[in-house]
């Protein structure tokens, strides 16, 4: 059985006419990571009545979403939503987002702490992975989703708001499916190191040091009006099979 993947939002920084920011939605697994504005898609994609949501950081472009879930719940179309995050994301979501002059309705899901470098069991085929990514100002995490079905292990690996500094490269080795942020283009690179993100070349050639098969780039400008804003025929020069995301892409991912 390949694992599902569907991108409900491709952007970053805020949403435009082309992309909503950041949700990667696994329907079968009840799974979704980050809580963009794209968020307001997933009850009716969801196959059960249960979430678990693992957010990477509470940065605006990726929390933005999460109070589009109370409608859901109150209506039952979701039954039980699980939020997940480090104890520093959850604080912000909580005492920010959800602060009563901004958001004053409670939203009645459960959250679970994350820390460090760890793994959960979703069931007993899918594992689901994370690890710090330190360089994007107040950080990130990455998550890794593994299947292991007899023999065949299957990965999808999702990597955003970081540049390409070599921390994680074994973290992703060998991903079926590598979802990685690129932010800005190679003329960019200075603005990228500022603000904690990546360039294109560094994308691509982090896909070829860590051997994955298969690439999809998300977090993309959303004030570069061009329908390439990164360069990808370039991107492929260096890593083949590079594809930009655009929402609503999906994905069957199998090793």
């Amino acid at each position: 059985m390949a694992i599902h993947v569907e991108l409900l939002g491709t952007g970053g920084y805020y949403a435009n006419d082309r992309r909503h920011t950041p949700c990667v939605l696994f329907p079968e697994l009840s799974l979704a990571l980050d809580g963009g504005s794209s968020l307001f898609r997933i009850a009716d994609r969801l196959k059960s009545s249960e979430l678990r949501l693992f957010l990477t950081h509470a940065h605006l472009d990726h929390i933005v979403g999460l109070p589009y879930l109370l409608m859901p719940l109150l209506l039952k179309k979701l039954d039980r939503v699980t939020l997940h995050g480090t104890q520093e994301t959850l604080d912000a979501v909580h005492n920010h987002l959800l602060s009563t002059p901004v958001f004053p309705v409670a939203i009645p899901w459960e959250c679970e702490v994350i820390s460090g470098t760890g793994s959960l069991a979703l069931d007993s085929q899918h594992t689901l992975f994370w690890q710090p990514l330190p360089s994007h100002p107040g950080g990130s995490m990455a998550y890794r989703i593994e299947q292991v079905q007899e023999s065949r292990k299957t990965i999808v690996s999702y990597i955003t708001d970081t540049t390409v500094d070599g921390t994680y490269t074994a973290f992703i080795h060998q991903s079926d499916l590598l979802i990685h942020e690129c932010n800005f283009p190679d003329q960019c690179a200075e603005l990228a190191e500022k603000s904690g993100h990546s360039i294109a070349s560094d994308v691509a050639h982090l896909a070829v040091t860590a051997q994955v098969r298969q690439m999809v780039v998300v977090h993309v400008d959303p004030s570069v009006k061009e329908e390439d804003p990164v360069g990808i025929p370039e991107m492929r020069l260096i890593f083949p099979d590079t594809q930009l995301g655009v929402d609503g892409l999906m994905f069957d991912v199998d090793s």
